[in-house]
């Protein structure tokens, strides 16, 4: 597969020219139709605005909004001005998104009013004060000194904030040639997108992506399910994870298809949008298919259009692999598994792979990457059938982790290669299969968890001496959040006296579903506690209390 070396508003003005008419962007649910000419004047006029507000290339904009019609918009607006779009995970709450703004050094911020329990507006006020009595575009925050913006991305009019309506008014102040000549010195090698994982340091770090980095992914997933411009593909998964703005968008603007949007995952809406529109493609974690084949009116739907689609975040059960390619008609679904920081694909299995293949792997490599299986011990190459640390080197990836060279180093060594932290073997038949991981890390429903943020927030609880967390086995999310917690002498606490403690204050999917009081930890004869012990002690202490892991 020939590398491409297109920029995304290359690639969207390119189809724009070749296929004005054919749709680019549709949500079903509400008739809402782009075809690439529409959206790419309305992106020009975005970026436009973006640019008479004070926006340059290399300035940092946060877009903090569930799936809605202009997260696109603005991602392709900044793509065309050389600003970096930084993705911000719709579950954060005021303690993440402090961190957040403060460490990718953000210029402007794109909000909707919330999401869920969030309210986001309130939120930023409470953090920034000065907002309210601001002139827009003329914020001077005390916390933040960087942050100049906030733009509301809809009608409703802010205190201290712009509104989308606006900001197109004000880009047609700004004259066509000014935005030529800034696109014309962009390159496909300049950071697109800015998203932020988390890690075992117990901070989320900054992954810098490229254009060239992440449409050769999204390219080589389409290439991987045999896309074609007349691919419908159904997007239900967040934008602000690869798995949207990579899998999904890059993979349909390398092939000039259509993705028709859900605002907000609904198993209902997504079954109705695949019959309406006849989608050929469908992506999802594990438990949307499940949510999917599960629902009372599922048998109601025409579902004969879909062909294929990718399932990722977590490992997938046989028996729904083969639900979904049997009932859903998705002979062709495969499997993807990566890293935010190799953009995100690294392995995928293919549409000539057997069911039992799809449902054991992650396949073998992405077009034009290197994997391999490394001993952690020896720094050797593991043969095949022994368990090492996955490693990848190629096109995809990341830049480095944002003003941190000393985590980039850690995570890619002198001779280019990637270390995942995940542990896995290459089968005889080329195949990769994930077995554990080195780092410490949670994953649930496909959400990085760091169990050190963790501890490290319920720390600050005057009552808590120590705390120690861990991933619990689920089979509905792979692992939920286990907090093991010692109290201080004569300290009172209960169960959700901690979680109470928790809630509002960092994303929902973060707080401990069990915490457990103890005396004391396992340790080791130096000292270290043995977490894999909390974890077993876990599945005793509930299994004795009757509680049935979901």
């Amino acid at each position: 597969m020939q590398l491409l070396d297109y920029t995304l508003g290359e690639l969207l003005e390119k189809y724009a020219i070749e296929a004005p008419d054919r749709e680019f962007m549709v949500y079903a649910d509400r008739n809402l139709r782009f075809t690439y000419s529409q959206f790419n004047e309305r992106v020009d006029q975005l970026a436009k605005g973006l640019l008479y507000i004070g926006v340059v290339p290399g300035d940092k904009v946060g877009i903090w909004a569930n799936n809605v019609p202009d997260w696109l918009t603005f991602m392709f607006a900044t793509a065309k001005i050389g600003a970096v779009l930084v993705t911000i995970n719709t579950s954060y709450k005021s303690t993440e998104l402090e961190y957040l703004l403060r460490n990718a050094d953000i210029h402007t911020l794109c909000m909707v009013d919330g999401f869920r329990d969030s309210d986001y507006v309130n939120m930023i006020f409470d953090l920034v004060p000065e907002l309210k009595n601001s002139q827009r575009g003329n914020l001077k925050s005390e916390k933040f000194p960087k942050l100049t913006n906030v733009i509301f991305i809809g009608p409703q009019k802010h205190r201290g904030m712009y509104n989308t309506s606006e900001l197109m008014l004000l880009g047609s102040h700004i004259d066509e040639i000014e935005l030529e000549q800034i696109k014309e010195n962009i390159s496909c090698h300049d950071v697109v997108n800015m998203q932020y994982t988390s890690g075992t340091t117990g901070f989320p770090k900054g992954v810098m992506l490229t254009h060239h980095n992440i449409l050769n992914n999204g390219y080589a997933a389409g290439e991987c399910m045999k896309f074609t411009s007349r691919e419908r593909l159904l997007v239900c998964v967040p934008l602000f994870h690869c798995f949207g703005c990579v899998l999904a968008l890059c993979a349909v603007i390398t092939h000039g298809c259509t993705m028709v949007m859900v605002e907000d995952f609904d198993p209902l809406i997504v079954l109705a949008s695949v019959e309406k529109e006849k989608c050929t493609a469908l992506y999802g974690v594990p438990t949307m298919f499940i949510a999917e084949l599960n629902h009372p009116m599922f048998s109601m739907f025409d579902l004969s259009s879909l062909r294929t689609g990718i399932m990722a975040g977590a490992l997938c059960p046989i028996e729904t692999m083969n639900q979904v390619m049997q009932k859903m008609n998705m002979k062709d679904i495969i499997i993807v598994y990566g890293l935010t920081e190799t953009s995100p694909g690294m392995t995928a299995t293919r549409t000539h792979n057997s069911p039992e293949v799809r449902a054991t792997t992650v396949g073998f490599e992405f077009p034009n990457v290197e994997v391999k299986i490394v001993n952690p011990e020896t720094g050797g190459d593991s043969p095949d059938g022994e368990q090492g640390e996955i490693c990848c080197r190629g096109y995809n990836l990341m830049k480095g982790y944002y003003n941190n060279p000393e985590e980039t180093a850690k995570a890619i060594d002198k001779d280019g290669w990637l270390h995942s932290g995940d542990l896995g073997v290459k089968t005889q038949d080329g195949f990769y299969r994930i077995t554990g991981r080195i780092k410490d890390l949670i994953i649930r429903g496909g959400e990085n968890i760091s169990p050190r943020e963790i501890e490290n927030f319920i720390y600050t609880m005057p009552e808590v001496e120590a705390v120690e967390v861990v991933g619990i086995p689920s089979k509905k999310y792979g692992e939920q959040v286990g907090a093991f917690v010692k109290l201080k002498t004569d300290a009172r606490l209960t169960e959700e006296d901690i979680q109470e403690f928790c809630r509002g204050k960092i994303a929902r999917y973060k707080i401990p579903q069990f915490v457990f009081f103890v005396d004391e930890f396992p340790m080791t004869a130096s000292g270290k506690i043995q977490k894999y012990k909390l974890r077993e002690k876990s599945l005793e202490l509930l299994q004795n209390k009757g509680v049935e892991l979901e």
